[in-house]
Parts: structure tokens; C-alpha cells; sequence
């Protein structure tokens, strides 16, 4: 439920019709700045992937108040996807997997360093980055080829839902490994 919490400006940009993207840009902007806020004042700090999703919805937001008929319109799901393919890929070569900040949340301290640890949250990071950026150019493809909406979609949400389920499923994989 973490991963829901930390896309939850993506799913709320996702949510508002496209006719409308300006609206869900700025909807997604404010969904961030009060997750950073709430985080900030929990003590847990920003995250790359907090001050990433920030960045894209600044950019954003006035690009689509000032010229919401632009041809980016059209292919902004797949910039997104792109976004944040860029910034899980990023997160790997700095060697800091942006799924370190999600599992911490849920992770007893003492576990944090051990090197399996990192090694579990490196391949989920790298599950992830593959997924978005397949993602990106596929809804590029579909945009781009004038396929339906509802494969956009479809695309979209197979997205996050098929590595969110390897995400669930991964560690256990893993324990159960160990264990045997």
C-alpha cells in the first residue's frame, strides 16, 4: 500500500479526464507538495522520487494552463512514464534505489543496512524502471498510431499494477530462498 501513497500524485493526474489535464497537472502538484509537507513534518525528509514527481508537475502544470490545446497533451502519459523511468533508472546509478524510501517505511531499522536488503530493493528498483520506461514507449506508440483510448489505458495501468505485484510478491520469493 506504500507504492499507492508514493504514486498517489500520478494516479490522481491519471484520474482527471485528459480534456481537462491542466486541472490534474495542478491537482498532482498539490497532491505532492502536501505528501512532502506531511513527510517533512514526520521527520522522514524528501525523497528523490517526492522532489522528482515535484519537478515534472511544476514543469507541468503552467506548460498546460498556458497552451492546454499543445500536441504534448497528446503524448504526456507517455512523458510521464518516461519521467519516471528516468528517475527509477537515476536512482540506480546513484545507487540509492528509489524503493529504499518505501520499504524503510514498513522495515525494521536494523535491517535497513544488511546487504540482501539493498540487493531485494535493487532489483524491484530495476522491476520498476523497466516497467516505465516499456510504458512510455508503448503509450508513445499508441498515441503516436492513433490506437484506442482504451489500450492507453490498459497500457497505463499495467504500468504500475504488474510491477506493484512483483513488488508484493518479490520478497517473500526471496525469504523463502533464504530460508531453504
Amino acid at each position: 500500500m506504500n507504492y499507492v501513497r508514493n504514486f498517489a500524485p500520478w494516479i490522481v493526474f491519471a484520474a482527471i479526464p485528459s480534456t481537462n489535464w491542466q486541472w490534474g497537472a495542478l491537482a498532482a502538484l498539490v497532491v505532492t507538495v502536501a505528501m512532502a509537507a506531511q513527510d517533512h513534518r514526520a521527520g522522514r525528509g524528501v525523497d528523490l522520487p517526492a522532489y522528482s514527481t515535484a519537478a515534472f508537475f511544476l514543469v507541468l502544470a503552467p506548460i498546460a494552463f498556458a497552451v492546454p490545446d499543445s500536441g504534448f497533451h497528446r503524448y504526456v502519459g507517455a512523458a510521464s512514464f518516461g519521467w519516471l523511468a528516468v528517475t527509477a533508472w537515476a536512482s540506480l546509478a546513484m545507487r540509492n534505489p528509489f524503493t529504499l524510501v518505501i520499504a524503510r517505511r514498513t522495515t525494521p531499522r536494523e535491517i535497513w543496512e544488511l546487504p540482501a536488503f539493498l540487493r531485494v530493493n535493487v532489483v524491484i528498483t530495476v522491476a520498476w524502471a523497466a516497467s516505465f520506461t516499456v510504458t512510455a514507449i508503448a503509450l508513445y506508440l499508441v498515441k503516436a498510431n492513433d490506437l484506442s483510448s482504451a489500450l492507453a489505458i490498459a497500457v497505463q495501468a499495467g504500468g504500475f499494477v504488474l510491477p506493484a505485484m512483483f513488488t508484493a510478491r518479490y520478497p517473500a520469493i526471496v525469504q523463502a530462498r533464504h530460508a531453504a
